[in-house]
């Protein structure tokens, strides 16, 4: 769900900082107790007597993309109301190289993401209307991988952060790679944890008055006398709002392989486990009575997809990129996903990739329609995310690679601008358009 919108200041930005990182070759900057410049510049030898090659930025990349979506099924109101959002986003991601130990790649990614959005239903967090609509989200990434110089194979680390007004994020990840030995095949592995916590935002007619935990249960208990639990939380007073952690475990693996000069394969599987707070309490359920709750989900969830990716290269100016994916997990949800892409070199220096790609799922076993749950359901949500649906999705996308640069900037590798229009048959439609800037 990214978008449009690149300001001029951003641009001119990137291109100082492209500039000055050529001629700058020291900094005050540390890492541990030592300066970056006696790390990275020419003069400086390590222990072992070989050359540290100079740090430089390899690569810059910024996306900006502008999303809208509308539909009638919002959780917020219990699986009934407007679902119309609006996302602005724009990321900047830096590559800084240097070799080091036997001439080996390092690369360290720097990422920064800012969107802003706004959403119709957010406003009926508070029945009377007067809650925010618009949020914001902000979420540094930095990961660090070295390739051996003669076998290829990479081992790495990353860190993550998000934080928007309801949800606060910290992950961490270790991964890395092993080419085959003719280095046609490459096995890869990615093991993630993400440790959320999730504010506990209520609606209007369940705003705590106060907050207890009982065997690890949540109790709330409104100013109306309505009392709703959740599980895990901390405690709370009228003053402040409670959160409640999420936790994610996530293994991912692939292999890949090249079939001959025109074909490559790739098989992708991801274990991932849940546990912790895994619904919304803004979420609005309402029973068969006609009486209202918050949504209440399992604490735990497995999701196992595995997918399969062949790209196969039609001559000089056609390649085609297939995928599909099967998924399912322990609340019942079964899912299939195919795409395809095909890139088409108008020139050696632009192409056009039309796209499209169908999705289907079967519903999850707590899920019910407005009015659909009965009072003795365990588990109960009308989160329209976990009903039976399937949707297309379709667009085009233009990239420009010009061996002089983009509009003859030098520094300015690559444009590339995406277009996309996702319809589901839940009545629900959205429109994103994306454009990335590649500067080396």
């Amino acid at each position: 769900m990214k978008k449009v919108y690149l300001s001029f200041i951003g641009f001119a930005l990137v291109c100082r900082m492209h500039g000055y990182a050529q001629l700058r070759n020291t900094s005050k900057d540390t890492v541990g107790e030592r300066p970056m410049a006696s790390l990275f510049t020419p003069e400086a030898i390590d222990s072992s007597g070989y050359s540290i090659h100079r740090l430089r930025i390899d690569e810059i990349n910024l996306v900006s993309s502008y999303y809208n979506q509308d539909g009638n099924h919002s959780a917020v109101t219990g699986g009934i109301g407007t679902e119309k959002v609006t996302d602005i986003s724009n990321g900047i991601d830096l590559k800084l190289v240097w070799l080091g130990n036997n001439n080996n790649k390092n690369t360290i990614s720097a990422g920064l993401g800012i969107d802003y959005h706004t959403s119709a239903s957010a406003a009926y967090v508070n029945l009377s209307g007067a809650s925010k609509t618009g949020g914001s989200r902000i979420y540094p990434s930095l990961d660090w991988t070295i390739e051996k110089a003669k076998t290829g194979n990479t081992f790495g680390i990353g860190t993550y952060l998000s934080t928007e007004y309801n949800y606060n994020s910290f992950g961490a990840d270790i991964h890395f790679s092993r080419k085959t030995r003719n280095k046609n095949g490459e096995f890869s592995l990615k093991l993630q944890a993400y440790l959320d916590n999730v504010t506990l935002i209520y609606p209007s007619e369940f705003v705590p008055k106060t907050t207890t935990v009982v065997s690890g249960v949540t109790v709330v208990t409104s100013a109306s006398g309505r009392t709703s639990t959740s599980g895990g939380g901390s405690s709370s007073s009228e003053s402040s709002i409670p959160t409640s952690p999420r936790n994610t475990y996530t293994a991912s693996t692939s292999y890949s392989q090249m079939i001959n000069t025109r074909l490559q394969v790739m098989f992708l599987a991801d274990f991932v486990k849940q546990d912790g707070y895994l619904s919304l309490p803004f979420h609005r359920v309402y029973f068969s009575s006609g009486k209202d709750t918050i949504e209440h989900l399992p604490s735990s969830r497995f999701k196992l997809p595995l997918g399969v990716r062949l790209n196969y290269f039609m001559g000089d100016n056609i390649i085609i990129r297939s995928y599909y994916r099967y998924y399912f997990d322990d609340w019942g949800t079964k899912s299939n996903t195919a795409n395809l892409e095909v890139a088409y070199k108008i020139t050696p220096f632009l192409s056009l990739s039309p796209f499209y790609r169908y999705y289907t799922q079967s519903a999850a076993k707590y899920f019910a329609p407005y009015e659909g749950h009965s009072a003795t359901d365990q588990y109960y949500t009308s989160n329209y995310a976990y009903a039976k649906f399937n949707s297309n999705f379709f667009g085009m996308g233009f990239r420009a690679a010009p061996p002089k640069g983009v509009l003859g900037l030098q520094g300015l590798h690559d444009l590339e601008v995406r277009y996309g229009h996702y319809s589901q048959s839940t009545s629900l439609a959205s429109n994103v358009i994306s454009m990335s800037l590649g500067f080396k």
